[in-house]
């Protein structure tokens, strides 16, 4: 079988995904052969692009792949797969991922990956078919061969860490709206924060936009839809402008509240040097493959506070905390429960009284804390592998070429 891998340097999974696919071997031995395409990733081209459709399509000609696969869905190479009767295999990396809204998404050419059960279902209730769950993966192979030395045990050891944005070194919608809007859609707005963030394994921002308040943001952001794409207003607002700012009000509480207590080290963009509350160490950014799996692997306690618009899904950094053998502790997400066992695998806080609770408690057993750790790798290693990930992908592209 062979594969047109688009190659997207700025995918941290990339390097992991080809990796495995090069890895692969069928019942008999035999390899995939692999053919990388560079794809240079711009927005602003990702829609429609004539110079790279032309180049594509002759690519697709001349290599006569059974499949291509890329991270993310993109409208422009769904388009040319179309066109040509090649599978087009995406796996959905981010969220919110406005593409996934374009009408390209129906061409029965598509295999649609998804990591988030909710947005899977929704899509699947609205008789998209061309959409499967498929959770994110880590690489234990490559988190295994980074062994400690005393360099990293000094530098990077911690009771408590957490890798991650807080979302104020982008652009800011919500600043940006917020003395553009009426007062009383300002304060509705923060309203539904409030109330957000009271709640974890759910989220109600885009059903409880009313058509006023959708219509006062949008005057004030001038933001709208693109005239490719089934997304609603509701969803654009409620994800890229008060989930992201709710994020960020969550984010920077919660820290702030551990690093009263216990000492925290925080490793975040440089634009976010001046976020340094007391007993919270501001490290900086910390390299995905040089830095990050040594984090994890010598802090006691890996913190996961999910983005707001991720509703269901276990966020990328799980996986690499749990695959590097890291502790972790995170606020609820539904599909944990689908793959992982709490408190045997991984430990979920409901409440922040109840994260502080957990954080006392496991600095405290150590035993305990890195049993669990030792579970989750190992489920990890069986089960949630980038090589297992490719064997699923592989199933549902035969399957397709079956029908």
């Amino acid at each position: 079988m062979k594969v047109l891998f688009m190659d997207i340097k700025i995918f941290f999974a990339n390097m992991d995904m080809l990796e495995a696919f090069e890895s692969y071997r069928d019942d008999s031995g035999k390899a995939l052969e692999i053919v990388k395409y560079p794809y240079d990733y711009d927005e602003k081209r990702v829609r429609n692009d004539e110079v790279f459709e032309t180049d594509f399509q002759k690519a697709l000609r001349e290599n006569s792949p059974d499949f291509v696969f890329s991270f993310n869905f993109l409208p422009v190479i769904s388009k040319v797969c179309n066109k040509e009767g090649v599978i087009y295999v995406s796996w959905i990396y981010d969220n919110p991922e406005n593409l996934l809204y374009s009408y390209q998404v129906i061409n029965k050419c598509n295999i649609v990956c998804m990591f988030d059960s909710g947005q899977y279902e929704l899509f699947r209730k609205n008789r998209i078919e061309t959409v499967e769950y498929l959770p994110l993966a880590a690489s234990t192979k490559r988190l295994d061969k980074m062994i400690p030395g005393k360099d990293e045990i000094d530098k990077y050891s911690a009771d408590i860490s957490f890798v991650g944005s807080l979302y104020t070194e982008r652009k800011q919608y919500y600043d940006e709206i917020a003395p553009k809007v009426n007062p009383y859609t300002l304060g509705y707005m923060d309203g539904l924060i409030r109330a957000q963030l009271q709640v974890d394994g759910m989220n109600f921002i885009e059903q409880c936009l009313t058509p006023e308040i959708v219509d006062d943001i949008q005057k004030a952001s001038n933001l709208y839809i693109y005239p490719d794409s089934a997304e609603t207003l509701e969803y654009l607002f409620a994800n890229y402008i008060i989930n992201r700012q709710a994020t960020i009000l969550e984010r920077k509480e919660i820290l702030t509240m551990i690093g009263e207590k216990y000492p925290l080290k925080l490793y975040t963009y440089k634009q976010n040097n001046a976020f340094a509350p007391k007993g919270v160490e501001n490290m900086g950014p910390a390299d995905y493959f040089e830095v990050m799996p040594y984090v994890f692997k010598l802090s006691k306690i890996n913190l996961n506070i999910t983005l707001r618009s991720i509703q269901r899904a276990i966020p990328l950094r799980c996986f690499d905390i749990l695959g590097a053998g890291g502790f972790l502790l995170t606020n609820f997400q539904t599909d944990f429960l689908r793959h992982f066992v709490p408190d045997e695998d991984y430990v979920y806080y409901e409440s922040r009284a109840d994260l502080m609770d957990k954080i006392g408690y496991y600095l405290n057993h150590d035993e305990e804390r890195q049993a669990i750790a030792r579970n989750a790798h190992d489920k990890i290693m069986r089960e949630n592998t980038f090589d297992v990930r490719v064997g699923q992908i592989l199933e549902m592209v035969k399957s397709r070429l079956n029908k």
